[in-house]
């Protein structure tokens, strides 16, 4: 069933009404990789209820390939954030903005929650917005339904998804959050074609360098669980500043390391993690890919809280060190004993966790 909602009131649907015409629909959600990752599910929904509508998705413009060519969307919008405050920005961003406004979005739905966001979304003056209720800023004032978390610990994922109910979707899992990409796999097979090893993924980096388990600890971990897994083979991901910590971890046990650090795109990385069968992470965006592919995550949190950004649907899997100053979600450590909240985390514990965890054949 299509709908086109006029302008309407906080809380008010009662305009709705059916047409002929395919509805369309924007969803704003730039960044992170990780953010974006938790949204898809508010996609895979839409066009679940709305098979027929024009779906667009307004994103940074490093993380566009990440949705390029997505079976459920229409269009992607990449967003230049580089160098958006200069004056010929400026001009380039005013022309976007046209261009959106000739859309004539019937709803737009802002799930990042920011001011930058929301100006950008009021500004498309879709028939309908919907955002997020994002206490750092002022975005919920553009809005014409605004959406709460429900309490502290409510997960990204799930407050994502709250949306739905309020424009009369229904919210269920019966959908493929990540796609495979068989081109992708297959380029992937051709370049390491050893189809008959078993791979547990390590991801060192992060990026707040708080948010970094340490490189040593990752070490150990591999030195710990090699012997009592003797088929695991490691590989290594992380971007091409990452390539040092690949590096180290790679010299551990060089027999059984793959360094790929800087070595793979946005969907390769996401293929490789579908090829793996378990990943020891920080907090990242690729931690949240795992748990959207359904893959077994050990995971290291310091001063994220792990109900709220956790790998979604294995919180109980986070291995995180209470202290007094964690969670602070910051990017920088205050505390004097530097990462106290992920040094405190002993190899040991995580090895006991991937053992436990790896899958038997």
């Amino acid at each position: 069933m299509i709908f086109s909602p006029p302008r309407c009131t906080a809380g008010d649907l009662s305009g709705f009404r059916e047409t002929a015409a395919p509805m369309k629909i924007l969803i704003l959600k730039p960044s992170s990789l990780g953010d974006v990752i938790q949204a898809l599910p508010v996609l895979r929904l839409l066009r679940r209820a709305y098979p027929k509508a024009q779906i667009h998705w307004w994103i940074d413009s490093r993380l566009a390939p990440l949705l390029a060519g997505d079976p459920d969307l229409d269009r992607v919008i990449p967003w230049e954030r580089r160098g958006w405050d200069s004056i010929r920005r400026w001009r380039l961003l005013w022309t976007e903005v046209r261009w959106l406004r000739d859309q004539q979005f019937d709803l737009v739905i802002d799930l990042q929650g920011l001011v930058r966001s929301g100006t950008f979304a009021w500004l498309a003056r879709g028939k309908l917005l919907v955002g997020l209720d994002e206490a750092r800023e002022g975005a919920r004032g553009y809005y014409d339904i605004i959406v709460p978390r429900t309490s502290y610990h409510t997960h990204a994922v799930d407050w994502y998804l709250s949306v739905l109910p309020r424009i009369g979707i229904p919210v269920h899992s019966d959908y493929t959050w990540l796609p495979e990409r068989p081109a992708v796999a297959a380029a992937i097979r051709a370049r390491w074609p050893d189809s008959e090893r078993r791979w547990l993924v390590l991801q060192p980096g992060a990026r707040w360098l708080n948010k970094r388990w340490p490189v040593e600890s990752f070490a150990e971990l591999m030195r710990q669980v090699a012997p009592r897994l003797p088929e695991i083979q490691f590989a290594i991901l992380g971007g091409g500043e990452d390539r040092a910590l690949g590096e180290q971890l790679a010299a551990a046990l060089p027999e059984r390391s793959l360094n790929l650090c800087g070595e793979l795109s946005l969907l390769e990385m996401v293929e490789w993690i579908r090829r793996s069968e378990l990943m020891v992470t920080n907090d990242t965006g690729p931690m949240h890919v795992a748990a959207a592919l359904g893959q077994p995550v050990v995971a290291m949190l310091g001063p994220t809280e792990p109900s709220r950004t956790g790998p979604y649907g294995q919180v109980a899997h986070v291995l995180h060190r209470r202290l007094p100053c964690s969670p602070c979600f910051k990017a920088t450590c205050a505390n004097p004993d530097q990462m106290a909240c992920l040094r405190q985390i002993p190899p040991a514990a995580v090895a006991a966790e991937v053992i436990r965890r790896w899958p038997a054949r």
